[in-house]
């Protein structure tokens, strides 16, 4: 599974989310998804081979359409809502 953690400019934000969802696919026993950090400038092309997105509400606005479902989150730090909102797009995949 190809998750893809998308922020503005690919650096902060998005490495927080990347870590935030290893810890949660953790508790979810996941242990074989293959996460990566792209900027929302890169992540249409690279949304193509991934199974799914997890940003910001404004930056899956400014994604729109794209082939993998989209999770948003909106606390970043917040591992519960991670693991919750994780959770939830994994039994609909």
């Amino acid at each position: 599974m190809k998750i893809l953690a998308v922020c503005g400019m690919g650096l902060g934000s998005g490495l927080l989310l990347r870590m935030q969802a290893e810890k949660a696919l953790r508790q979810l026993g996941i242990v074989d998804a293959d996460l990566e950090v792209a900027d929302i400038g890169s992540a249409r092309a690279m949304a193509q081979t991934a199974d799914l997105i997890i940003t910001s509400n404004e930056l899956a606005e400014q994604l729109g359409k794209v082939k993998p479902r989209v999770v948003t989150i909106s606390n970043f730090v917040d591992l519960k809502e991670m693991v919750e909102k994780l959770r939830a797009a994994l039994v609909q995949t």
